[in-house]
């Protein structure tokens, strides 16, 4: 069993202190019956669950376990397989057993590994961070399971150095990596898998030029052999790679790569604008990374203001990204990315947000003859130029009609609006989709009695070549507290149609009942009942029938 890493930061002043050593956790029970009527059941008649968990803190040290036993099935957890420990004091800070730590997202980037980080913020000025570890462990050819995938193992280090100026901060960043030829025995050709090394540094700066303007750029190199069993290389690179000696080893199998963004922002007042670019070359990888998108120039303008005493917010996006840096793809794309929010603060009691964004993505489909010559007779045809848009709308508005000790009534409305669409040339190929929906709602709390009354209206549409699809009804529900809110009661009722190209294909009808009571903040007992009525004219056999689930729980917690 491999449990969820633990992260737990431990504070190693509290050492010789009292009530360092603490034990929590709680046991809960829950008995679940179920019926149907109609048709056949879809679920057990009746099942319990049983779960338990039970934490030991000492001097900040953490160890959960947590136990579920049903009749359907049974499980454990604790913590060893993967566990983590995070101590800490005054400027120094680790990280021990299967952790992360992130430098830039061009080098180390949230990668998991088994071994240790260090923090190290002696003063105001400098700032030191450090790991080692096991990146990847050896996982042998398996050609009789489908999952497994096999791997050598990649042990890494890497050390990250930063300065605080007046006017901002300087970063140096050193990140290398190499698999263990030694960790695979044998390996089916036709994988394709070899052991790699991987050496990145970075350089990042965050700088105030004047009051009010900053400016910020990462560079990012990349050495990546694919393939350590090679000789050595007599050729060395024509990069800052030669100088970086026994850290990187490379051969005819080696390919360097860059990465690089700058950011330029002006803050006046209560506005700003930004303007941000970022070029990533075609195959740049990192080891230190599980995903990384490559073969990329974005550029983008920032803007945001308030207006009229900051009722008014405003913030829009223009955009471009680009492929195919190197005009090696059989096709390349474009993406023009724009959006704008806008939030209105009209009154104290109404309030108004906006959104609008659309992604256009553009497609040229070189000819076979464009790639060998590189000169075509077909650049201007419109049947190779491939464009899909995608909208977004969303508004909403929230009105407080009424707030004061003794009532509350506020009403909202929500609307959402998608579409996309294929274009060929000028023409509209694919008609695409689009999806709408709908929802409001009125809540009436009378707080001396904690009575609440809502009630909700909703509908959503959407919208293909072929079908068009319609759900909506509406939402009642009343919640009530009794006892100094020590018992919580509601209850709800729903009605919803569907329909296919107008034709009715289902109705649904559901009330629930919810009850939870709390004894001495350590004991609590929850009642859930559920009633669903479905019918389905459409059906020849079993189109109505229904369903009935109650669930009784109790629940103990110590502290």
């Amino acid at each position: 069993m491999i449990g969820n890493p633990v992260l737990k930061a431990q504070n190693l002043e509290t050492i010789g202190q009292k009530d360092q050593f603490k034990l929590t956790g709680g046991i809960s029970t829950s008995q679940v019956y179920y019926s149907s009527f109609g048709a056949d059941q879809r679920r057990d008649p009746y099942t319990y669950f049983l779960t338990g968990n039970v934490n030991l803190s000492m001097y900040g040290w953490n160890a959960p376990f947590s136990y579920t036993y049903s009749n359907q099935n049974s499980s454990f957890q604790q913590p060893f397989n993967q566990y983590s420990l995070h101590p800490y004091y005054k400027w120094i800070r680790a990280h021990l057993g299967y952790t992360s730590m992130t430098f830039s997202p061009y080098t180390l980037s949230g990668h998991l590994f088994y071994g240790a980080g260090l923090e190290l913020t002696p003063g105001d000025k400098f700032k030191i961070e450090m790991m080692y570890g096991r990146l990847n462990k050896s996982v042998g050819f398996d050609s009789t399971s489908t999952n497994n995938t096999p791997s050598y193992k990649r042990m890494g280090y890497g050390l990250k150095l930063g300065y605080k100026l007046k006017s901002g901060v300087i970063e140096a960043i050193f990140f290398r990596s190499k698999d263990d030829k030694g960790s695979l025995d044998s390996i089916p050709l036709d994988l394709g898998l070899t052991p790699q090394e991987n050496l990145v540094l970075s350089l990042k700066t965050t700088q105030t030029i004047v009051k009010g303007l900053n400016i910020g750029f990462e560079y990012s190199a990349s050495a990546l052999t694919s393939d350590s069993r090679l000789g050595q290389s007599s050729n060395q690179p024509n990069n800052i790679f030669k100088y970086t000696g026994p850290f990187f080893n490379a051969n005819n199998s080696s390919a360097y790569f860059n990465a690089f963004n700058a950011t330029l922002q002006y803050s006046f007042n209560v506005s700003s604008l930004a303007l941000r670019y970022e070029r990533i070359d075609p195959e740049y990888q990192t080891h230190g990374a599980y995903y990384f998108t490559n073969d990329l120039e974005n550029i983008a303008i920032n803007a945001s203001t308030s207006l009229l005493k900051q009722k008014v917010n405003v913030s829009a996006n223009v955009g471009i990204q680009r492929d195919d840096l190197e005009n090696q793809k059989i096709s390349n794309m474009q993406r023009v990315v724009t959006s704008f929010n806008v939030g209105i603060n009209a009154t104290e009691k109404l309030n108004i947000s906006l959104s609008y964004s659309n992604f256009q993505s553009y497609t040229n489909i070189k000819s076979k003859y464009e790639q060998l010559t590189a000169l075509t007779p077909y650049d201007n045809l419109d049947t190779l130029n491939f464009t899909q848009i995608s909208q977004n709308a969303n508004m909403n508005i929230g009105y407080n009609i009424k707030s004061n000790e003794t009532s509350r009534q506020q009403v909202n409305m929500n609307v959402s609006y998608q579409k996309a669409d294929d274009k060929q040339g000028d023409e509209y190929t694919n008609a695409g989709s689009d999806f709408i929906n709908l929802n409001a709602g009125y809540n009436y709390s009378m707080v001396p009695v904690n009575l609440s009354l809502s009630l909700a209206l909703n509908y959503n549409r959407s919208n293909t070549q072929a079908v068009t699809t319609e759900m909506y009804g509406p939402t009642l529900s009343v919640n009530k507290s009794f006892f100094d809110k020590l018992l919580r009661s509601g209850i709800s009722a729903s009605f919803n149609n569907a329909y296919s190209n107008s034709d009715l294909t289902s109705s649904v009808f559901n009330i629930r009942l919810n009850n939870s009571y709390t004894y001495k903040k350590q004991h609590s007992i929850n009642l859930s009942l559920v009633y669903v009525n479905r019918n389905n004219p459409l059906a020849e056999t079993g189109g109505k029938f229904s369903e009935f689930t109650a669930t009784l729980g109790y629940s103990f917690n110590f502290r």
